[in-house]
């Protein structure tokens, strides 16, 4: 079993998850939370929000998390590689298949970033496309937008 708790973000509401100690989910607030949560804050919880809460005001960079996300092992190769990319930059998804070694796999590592389930802390928003053009996002491409701005806006 694990627990889950929404929070209301400059985004609007968002669910985290966690099981055993560990955050599994990010999700808006249109994703439904897989079976098996059961709505009740911890401290984990907590922690997180505070965290996402002092990147929304630009004072944190970088998540402190413990995380486990539910993925195949390609998708938890791309997932890391998200983690990777700095704060306020962006990267091609054929960027990401070449730092996993898969060079030629930017559609399949486009498919891993839309199954991210820790969105924001894993951060897929930073992927757009080959010619710089902003592509896809779970949250929408405002919230995307919104994102990349505040990172750009908070790296001077």
């Amino acid at each position: 079993m694990g627990y889950a708790f929404y929070y209301n973000t400059p985004i609007g509401q968002i669910i985290i998850g966690e099981k055993d100690n560990r955050i599994t989910h990010l999700l808006f607030k249109e994703n439904p939370l897989p079976p098996g949560y059961v709505i009740k804050e911890t401290s984990i919880l907590a922690e997180a929000n505070r965290q996402l809460q002092d990147y929304f005001k630009g004072q944190r960079k970088e998540f402190n998390l413990d995380l486990n996300p539910s993925g195949t092992e390609f998708m938890k190769k791309v997932w890391n590689s998200l983690r990777k990319i700095p704060y306020g930059e962006t990267r091609s998804y054929k960027d990401i298949a070449i730092s996993i070694g898969h060079d030629k796999a930017y559609r399949a590592v486009g498919l891993a970033n839309n199954r991210n389930p820790i969105a924001i802390i894993i951060p897929c928003h930073r992927v757009i496309g080959a010619n710089g053009n902003l592509v896809g996002y779970g949250g929408g491409l405002d919230i995307k937008t919104f994102l990349l701005e505040l990172e750009r806006s908070n790296t001077v």
